[in-house]
């Protein structure tokens, strides 16, 4: 078991983090070169809690407080892969969390509108991209386990949490062509699924593999039936 002791991060960081890539990550079907060289030049460590930043190259997720937790290296870099994020894209996340997952999405495509529905997420995330010399997010602080229309439509849409039952709202904010991606389930059975919106408006699913991380706060829950 990974100990959450306070300790250093490693002298020789750099050859620590080119492990992580090629030993967790790439290890992982995750080979486009763009995220791995983005996962190069993204420094993880830096959107770490202080009294982790030991384990910002783990495969494990990383408390954050108020029972949340940074997802794992290779679940990121599996996510960012799947979403091919363009120059252009307009991306909504939901669920900042630390913020690093934030930053990578803002180094690929045009805006990132992040909302977490923790107020000390959004203020340390704002501390930690500002930091990082990442200026084309906007921050919000709100429930959006149901769908976030303030600034769409959106080419992108992720999801940072799991929720039981997809809002049929997060693929109406999309535009035509966009995607959308979503780890669906309860635990122990979750999958992470890929939504595109044709130009026509009708959306397609895929399912890409099966995870289990924790649910987004007040996620739609499935229907229950009385006899």
């Amino acid at each position: 078991m990974t100990s959450l002791a306070n300790t250093a991060l490693p002298i020789d960081i750099e050859h620590v983090r080119f492990n992580m890539i090629e030993q967790q990550i790439r290890t992982w079907e995750v080979l486009d070169p763009t995220v791995l060289d983005l996962l190069l030049r993204v420094h993880r460590e830096d959107f770490v809690p202080e009294q982790h930043r030991a384990l910002a190259f783990v495969d494990m997720e990383i408390p954050l407080g108020h029972g949340e937790t940074m997802l794992s290296p290779k679940l990121e870099a599996r996510m960012l892969q799947a979403l091919a994020v363009q120059p252009g894209d307009a991306i909504l996340e939901i669920g900042t969390g630390s913020g690093y997952m934030t930053a990578l999405l803002a180094s690929l495509g045009r805006h990132v509108y992040s909302v977490d529905i923790v107020p000390d997420f959004t203020r340390a995330a704002a501390a930690r991209l500002t930091a990082s010399g990442i200026n084309n997010v906007t921050l919000e602080t709100g429930d959006a386990a149901r769908g976030w229309d303030k600034h769409e439509p959106y080419d992108i849409i992720v999801l940072t949490g799991s929720v039981p039952v997809l809002s049929d709202k997060f693929q109406q904010s999309l535009k035509p062509g966009g995607r959308l991606l979503a780890i669906v389930g309860t635990a122990p059975v979750m999958q992470a699924q890929l939504i595109t919106r044709a130009l026509g408006g009708a959306c397609s699913s895929v399912t890409l593999f099966e995870t289990c991380i924790a649910p987004l706060k007040n996620a739609p829950q499935p229907q229950q039936f009385i006899f």
